[in-house]
């Protein structure tokens, strides 16, 4: 497949990338500045906001793992859905977002998130209100082919690979859910899993061990 990683400067982005490399996918990575540290084979240096439909055209799938930590940059997360949305309208190229554990329902009724949880992180919520706005907007979209897939409660960047991982859906026991746990790693192998057997559209999904 060809597949444009948006993002791939941050630690999501280039795990998902090393995986689907080392299944032999065509990759092109979008990051908005360039790293001297950090080269990829094949890189577009530009604004997600600024992409065009020619800069999409001929890829299978795009897999949006920006990473906007900030209060200035938070609606990033929302705009870039919206964007990608237009661009790949009436086309056959899929949209996967990385997306948040806080969006995790917790409630039978879905009126209550992750991000509700009295014990949540008070620093995270931000965040997390940016990601369910940016899931809120990506199911208002039922004419493009997307995915959204949040991590574990417990995303562990030095984690090894295992290739073992369960997905769930939309809701989650809280006592269950803060126990999980999945490593970036394997968090990758399920994304290029699941878009190599074009698994999961327009569903919210998490994966976990």
């Amino acid at each position: 497949m060809n597949i444009i990683v948006l993002g791939a400067f941050g630690n999501a982005g280039r795990t998902i990338l090393a995986e689907a490399e080392k299944r032999g996918h065509h990759i092109l990575t979008v990051g908005h500045r360039k790293h001297d540290d950090i080269t990829f084979s094949s890189e577009l240096i530009k604004s997600t906001l600024d992409l065009t439909q020619s800069d999409v055209t001929g890829y299978d799938v795009i897999i949006d793992a920006i990473s906007a930590w900030t209060s200035d940059t938070f609606h990033i997360h929302t705009a870039t859905t919206s964007h990608i949305a237009q661009l790949i309208m009436g086309t056959n190229t899929r949209y996967i977002k990385v997306g948040g554990t806080g969006t995790m329902y917790i409630s039978p009724d879905h009126t209550k998130q992750l991000k509700d949880w009295l014990a949540f992180p008070d620093n995270m919520k931000p965040l997390a209100n940016a990601l369910v706005d940016s899931l809120d907007r990506v199911r208002s979209y039922s004419n493009i082919s997307w995915t959204y897939i949040s991590p574990a409660f417990n995303f562990d960047i030095n984690g090894s690979i295992t290739g073992q991982y369960k997905i769930a859906g939309e809701e989650f026991a809280l006592d269950q859910l803060i126990q999980t746990t999945i490593s970036y790693a394997d968090y990758a192998t399920a994304i290029i899993d699941i878009l190599e057997s074009n698994a999961h559209i327009r569903e919210r999904i998490m994966i976990y061990r």
